[in-house]
């Protein structure tokens, strides 16, 4: 794989990762309002806690392959 080629990967691979930093977010917003108004159902809290929890995995994972580990 060429330079330019990886680059352009790693690029996409960044705006994926802007893309589920926001998704993140916007679920956290939504889980506080929720709490805030009181009007959840403890099943839909847990759903939107699970989805986010597993979509902080794949932000974890995304961060790993644009940074991998460098051995000094």
């Amino acid at each position: 794989m060429n330079t330019s080629s990886r680059m352009e990967q790693i690029d996409v691979l960044r705006y994926e990762l802007e893309v589920m930093r926001q998704e993140h977010r916007d679920l956290d917003d939504a889980i506080h309002a929720l709490q805030e108004r009181g009007s959840a159902d403890m099943l839909t809290m847990k759903r939107l806690k699970k989805q986010k929890l597993a979509l902080k995995d794949k932000i974890v994972q995304l961060e790993d392959r644009i940074t991998p580990d460098i051995i000094a």
